[in-house]
């Protein structure tokens, strides 16, 4: 019995030669994508996805195939090889970017790109100006000032726009940011100002411009330096035109800003020459308007001031002392022009329209008070007798010439004065109460 015993476990077992797959279902290769769409409503979403695609571009405004495409573009013989990431300018115009080995023209955007502009001594009478025409152009502005005589006043208004950015900064220390223009009017302006460190003055004016010079070869970015009708000195020849050199006294009381000046100038150029910067130079005549200090000794603001406050009007001299006088707008709208254009300059920006101290005096007399005095005193050293501009280099080149008269931009300027002396007088009254 127990040789029969058969275990079987150890029974052999037949094995097969040949491994014999399972036939493959049918239409398998149709019916699978079918059930993977069909389950968990994958078909109702790629309906969905394909009815918001087709609603957007048909409310999308369709491109007018006529329009031109505004500027800047590449053309095929700067594309050849790649161009370093950096602020250039090609033909007038600001372009960004590598370029690329193609045919023909690349626009770069279908509408002009906001620039990154710095300002240095932003926070002034004139950059505050600026400042507002370059924020409504749709610019990012930087705002560089030691506030010595600007306000922060003066750009409150811009606090808050992700645009507009204020660093407080003496432009004689180094600086380093990313733009792509500079314009340059860090500097006291103004006699009281300039004589009252007339060292830091010419500091400003050289090691100031130095700086930003050296800012505008590094980054590639155009600037723009605000000099001064006062390189003219106490000119000899009237009007004066961009070619006069000038007749200037260099150890005279003043010639810390006149020669500053004209050494800010000459750097300007040695940069542009030696360096390759794009630069362009504004020679400023005497402007007026709202934000102006209020007791910075220049003549317009010192009338208005003193006819307010009925004091006597001083006129220094005889009063047959010639200026010229313009309106802020005019001058931001000449300097923008000036930044945008092609020419290196010097430009004459000025209003050619001439004036005594004594008709000025009139004039102030008009528009505030008749009966306001006028106070002579002792002529100032090294005061120009006359000075006026010729501006036929702007209109020719620039297309520019100032639009507003001393008549029409004075009353202007009188409203903000008025507001900020009595508004000071009683705040000052308020707290010594």
């Amino acid at each position: 019995m127990a040789s029969e015993l058969i275990f079987r476990g150890h029974e052999s077992q037949p094995v097969s030669d040949a491994y014999s797959p399972k036939p493959q279902k049918p239409w398998l290769t149709v019916t699978r994508p079918i059930h993977y769409m069909l389950r968990e409503q994958r078909l109702v979403f790629l309906f969905l996805g394909i009815a918001i695609a087709t609603l957007i571009f048909a409310l999308s405004p369709s491109p007018n195939p006529n329009a031109p495409i505004p500027y800047p573009y590449f053309s095929s013989s700067e594309l050849t090889e790649p161009q370093p990431h950096r602020s250039i300018y090609h033909n007038g115009h600001l372009t960004t970017g590598f370029g690329f080995s193609s045919v023909g023209k690349v626009p770069l955007g279908l509408k002009r790109k906001g620039l990154r502009v710095v300002v240095t001594g932003g926070a002034g009478f004139v950059g505050s100006h600026l400042v507002d025409r370059l924020i409504s152009r749709g610019d990012s502005v930087i705002v560089v000032d030691n506030f010595f005589t600007g306000r922060k006043e003066n750009v409150m208004h811009h606090f808050g726009n992700p645009r507009f950015e204020l660093i407080r900064h003496d432009v004689v220390e180094p600086l380093l940011l990313e733009v792509d223009q500079i314009y340059h009017l860090a500097c006291p302006a103004s006699p009281v100002h300039y004589k009252h460190n007339p060292v830091k003055t010419i500091k400003t004016n050289v090691v100031g411009t130095l700086n930003m010079l050296g800012l505008a070869k590094r980054v590639g970015a155009r600037f723009l330096l605000t000099s001064t009708s006062e390189v003219y000195g106490d000119p000899l020849q009237h009007p004066q035109v961009e070619t006069y050199w000038g007749n200037v006294n260099p150890i005279g009381v003043r010639s810390c800003y006149d020669e500053g000046k004209r050494t800010a100038e000459t750097l300007t150029m040695d940069y542009h020459r030696g360096a390759g910067v794009e630069a362009r130079i504004a020679r400023i005549f005497n402007t007026y308007g709202p934000r102006m200090c209020i007791d910075d000794g220049r003549v317009v603001s010192n009338f208005v001031a003193q006819a307010l406050r009925k004091e006597p009007l001083t006129v220094y001299g005889d009063g047959k002392q010639t200026r010229s006088f313009q309106y802020v707008s005019d001058l931001v709208e000449g300097l923008m022009r000036l930044m945008e254009g092609e020419h290196v300059g010097p430009f004459n920006l000025g209003n050619p329209g001439e004036f005594t101290m004594l008709e000025l005096a009139q004039v102030v007399q008009e528009t505030i008070d008749p009966n306001a005095k006028i106070e002579f005193r002792p002529n100032t050293e090294d005061d120009p007798h006359k000075r006026k501009p010729d501006i036929s280099k702007a209109k020719e080149l620039l297309g520019w010439e100032p639009k507003i008269p001393l008549r029409k931009g004075l009353p202007m300027m009188v409203s903000d004065f008025r507001q900020r002396v009595f508004g000071d007088h009683k705040d000052h009254v308020a707290s010594s109460t």
